[in-house]
């Protein structure tokens, strides 16, 4: 059975992969994980804002005296609010480089093309085999138009494709005008690989402070419904690579992303809640469904389900939606 896959120009052993997060902060965890037999890892991610914080501490040495540093200075993270800084970032990257064997993406979470692009350069110099950039950003300007936020968007991906000569991946969130449109021009943009989705975490409300509180809940088995839809219904409509992501808890939502048409399938709650081991597990998981199934590689059932491989495409589309309303049922509905 062959279990190999291809994800944005690099061959992986298996298309599990170990995405952004506190397991991959140390070059023990990376080793950990690639123990347990992920295909690859991304590293947690390195933030814009650290960047520019570093940028503006060196401003202020050198330009002392300006009152408006402080100021602008106090809208960023404090820098302890960071567990790793760039260069041991750069540092932990190089180091696991060399002591393993699958490939490593170096992860970069930002919205704007300036200054902290250089750092896209530094991660493939210290080892790096491709880099995801995760747009994660929460427009609120009423005055900001869909088309300037989506032109935001593409300049960050082509400063970072000019940047560096290894493969790209861009994660995106599910929240555009035209979904299907959007895809385009990321690949246009030259992006290797979409990842979908971002998950916009949701502030909360203490009501013993008044005060809003950051939150965060690992995702479940039941969010991965949304990524599903869009990666059978990209498949086999642009020629780029597809990731997901969100709610891979168990060898079942593997199967399904493969289904859908995804190249890999990553996880991080499952990994958190299980230990990064669990992995054994799910690609087990995997090759046994695969083998009771008949199918004999990766790239045999990939897109088996894809909105262009199934027999009823309007499943993914408006009419699915009517059929679901129609059939339910309710002990509380009205009987005549």
């Amino acid at each position: 059975m062959n279990l190999t896959t291809k994800y944005m120009g690099l061959e992986l052993r298996n298309p599990l992969i170990a995405s952004a997060g506190p397991l991959s902060e140390t070059v023990d965890g990376i080793k950990k994980l690639e123990t347990a037999g992920v295909g690859a890892v991304v590293m947690f991610s390195l933030f814009e804002e650290q960047l520019q914080q570093e940028a503006n501490t060196l401003d202020a040495s050198l330009e002392a005296g300006t009152e408006s540093f402080a100021e602008s200075l106090s809208y960023f993270p404090h820098a302890d609010d960071f567990k790793v800084g760039p260069e041991q970032y750069l540092e932990i990257l190089h180091a696991a480089s060399q002591q393993v064997q699958i490939p490593i993406i170096g992860s970069l979470n930002g919205i704007s093309s300036k200054g902290w692009i250089e750092y896209a350069r530094k991660m493939q110099e210290a080892g790096a085999k491709g880099i995801e950039l995760n747009l994660y950003y929460i427009p609120t300007d009423p005055k900001m138009s869909a088309t300037a936020v989506e032109k935001q968007k593409v300049a960050v991906v082509q400063a970072v494709k000019a940047a560096v000569t290894i493969p790209v991946a861009v994660k995106l969130s599910p929240f555009f005008t035209s979904m299907a449109s959007m895809a385009r021009k990321m690949k246009r943009a030259g992006a290797d690989a979409l990842v979908l989705f971002n998950r916009f975490y949701q502030p909360d409300f203490d009501l013993d402070e008044l005060t809003v509180s950051p939150t965060l809940h690992l995702s479940t088995a039941e969010e991965i419904r949304l990524p599903l839809r869009w990666l059978a219904i990209l498949r086999g409509q642009l020629r780029i690579s597809l990731a997901a992501t969100t709610g891979v808890q168990t060898s079942t939502e593997v199967v399904k992303y493969l289904l859908a048409g995804a190249d890999a399938v990553m996880t991080t709650s499952a990994l958190l809640h299980n230990g990064p081991g669990y992995a054994t597990q799910l690609i087990a998981g995997l090759q046994q469904w695969m083998e009771e199934h008949e199918y004999r590689s990766i790239k045999q059932m990939k897109g088996a389900m894809s909105q262009k491989s199934v027999a009823d495409p309007t499943a993914f589309e408006r009419a699915n939606y009517i059929k679901i309303l129609e059939k339910y049922k309710s002990e509380y509905t009205l009987k005549p």
